[in-house]
C-alpha cells in the first residue's frame, strides 16, 4: 500500500499553482471536512451544502494564483472562500432572513460529526473564546459571522436598535482581540 504524500504548507501552494492533480487531492482530503463544516454552519440544507463545498474547491482550483501567502495561511484564506459561497448562496436564494437563528451557545457547540479535531476551527480555541463571551455577544458574532447577516440585518432579526447592535458587535471584536492576543 503506497504511503500517502505530506506536504508543508509551502510545497502544497507551489504545487497548486503548478495545478498539480495529487496536491489538489491531497488538499481536498485534507480539508474538505473543515470546508464542509463551515459551509454547513450557514446553510443547514446539506445536499445544498455538499454543492456549495464543491463550488468553494473549484474556485479555489481557479483562484490558487492569486493567493498570497503573505496575507495569511491558505487554510485562513479556504475558510473565507468557504464561508463567502456559503453566505452568496443563501443571499442568491433569498433564504438568509429566513434561516434559522440559533443562540449564540447553539452555534458555538454545534460541531459538525464528520469533521477531523485536528482540522476543525476549535483548534485555534475559537469555539472556547466564542463561548467565554456574552450570550448577546454570541448570537451577534455568530449571526455576522457564520450567517453573514448584516449589522443592519442583525438589528431587524433580534429587534434591537442599530446602534446598540455595532455597540455590541465593537465591544465582542475588541474582547475576541484581547482573548486572541493573551
Amino acid at each position: 500500500m503506497p504511503i500517502a504524500a505530506t506536504y508543508s504548507e509551502e510545497e502544497l501552494v507551489m504545487l497548486l499553482k503548478q495545478q498539480s492533480r495529487d496536491a489538489f487531492n491531497y488538499l481536498y482530503r485534507q480539508y474538505s471536512a473543515v470546508l464542509y463544516g463551515i459551509v454547513n454552519k450557514v446553510v443547514y440544507d446539506e445536499q445544498i451544502a455538499q454543492d456549495v463545498l464543491q463550488e468553494v474547491f473549484v474556485k479555489i482550483w481557479h483562484n490558487i494564483p492569486q493567493y498570497n501567502p503573505e496575507k495569511g495561511r491558505i487554510y485562513t484564506w479556504m475558510i473565507n472562500i468557504a464561508r463567502n459561497a456559503a453566505i452568496d448562496k443563501l443571499r442568491s436564494k433569498g433564504e438568509i432572513m429566513k434561516s434559522k437563528i440559533q443562540t449564540g451557545e447553539d452555534v458555538v457547540n454545534n460541531v459538525h460529526v464528520g469533521m477531523k479535531t485536528e482540522q476543525s476551527t476549535d483548534t485555534i480555541g475559537l469555539k472556547k473564546i466564542v463561548s467565554e463571551l456574552k450570550p448577546e455577544y454570541q448570537t451577534i458574532v455568530n449571526l455576522a459571522y457564520f450567517k453573514g447577516y448584516t449589522l443592519d440585518e442583525i438589528s431587524k432579526t433580534l429587534e434591537i436598535p442599530l446602534g446598540t447592535v455595532k455597540t455590541r458587535m465593537r465591544s465582542a471584536i475588541n474582547l475576541l482581540r484581547q482573548k486572541f492576543n493573551n
